[in-house]
């Protein structure tokens, strides 16, 4: 949940929740994020809490969701949204639209990182009375080869990683830089989750039942700061799959008439050491 929304015009506008409450967070999600080498790849694009399998909420429809890949010195660009399909996700006690897709592997067929890219629509905090919109990235690799994982991609607000991001073992240091319009965001504030709850592909469902016994409610979205060059850092204390959204870090900060939270998310997928 936001802690706050600051305006880019220097209004300070603080709006808090009075009860733990876990983090929004746009979900996208493939089983792996390395393949030695390229098939068929299945996503599910959810706006919900992922941890403790919260309430799933409708993200508004989706703007782009597209791959980068580095071909020679150049980024290409590859849209996605032609594989999407609608579909409801439901948690325990809520559900709502979300979206699938079966990436060919035509698609990511060449050697090294696919950086998935989803923009989606807004979300209507009503609680808060604000909109959300959290650009989402995912970073696949195929064979190996890093080419572009540590490259900004050109949105409007986003997380570039400072360790490969499909190649963290458990007890690494994960770091990112936080930009928006492509420069750093100091003092950004980070929620980071740990998906506790896994996606069940086939029912489009996540289960009731927790890998994680948290202990206090604290434990379950922790927060941590950027510095001054919009640098963050977090150990990975388990394997699995972790989310980190920058929060209210987007150049848009007004959205028909209401206050806006662009966010920015990434995804990092870290193993254990067998």
């Amino acid at each position: 949940m936001k802690k706050a929304l600051l305006s880019s015009l220097g209004l300070a506008a603080c709006v808090l929740c009075t009860a733990p409450a876990h983090a929004h967070f746009m979900m996208t999600y493939t089983p792996e994020t390395y393949m030695q080498k390229a098939e068929n790849a299945d996503f599910r694009l959810v706006f919900t809490h992922p941890t403790e399998a919260g309430s799933v909420m409708d993200m508004g429809g989706v703007q782009e969701f597209y791959a980068m890949h580095k071909r020679g010195d150049n980024l290409k660009k590859t849209d996605m949204k032609k594989y999407l399909k609608d579909i409801t996700w439901a948690n325990p006690g809520s559900k709502a639209p979300a979206y699938a897709a079966t990436i060919p592997a035509k698609e990511i067929r060449s050697m090294g990182d696919h950086v998935f890219v989803l923009i989606p629509g807004y979300y209507l905090e009503k609680e808060e009375d604000v909109y959300m919109q959290q650009i989402s990235k995912l970073i696949l690799n195929v064979g190996g080869a890093p080419t572009s994982w540590n490259e900004p991609v050109g949105l409007p607000t986003e997380i570039v990683p400072m360790i490969k991001p499909y190649a963290l073992w458990t007890g690494n240091i994960f770091q990112g830089q936080v930009l928006s319009k492509g420069k750093p965001v100091a003092n950004a504030e980070i929620e980071v989750e740990y998906m506790s709850n896994m996606p069940n592909m086939a029912t489009n469902t996540m289960p009731k039942e927790s890998s994680v016994d948290y202990k206090n409610p604290s434990l379950v979205t922790q927060t941590i700061f950027a510095d001054e060059n919009g640098v963050f850092s977090f150990g990975i204390p388990k394997a699995g799959w972790w989310g980190f959204a920058a929060l209210g870090v987007g150049p848009d900060t007004e959205y028909k008439g209401k206050g806006l939270s662009q966010d920015a998310v990434i995804w990092v997928q870290a193993n254990d050491i067998k």
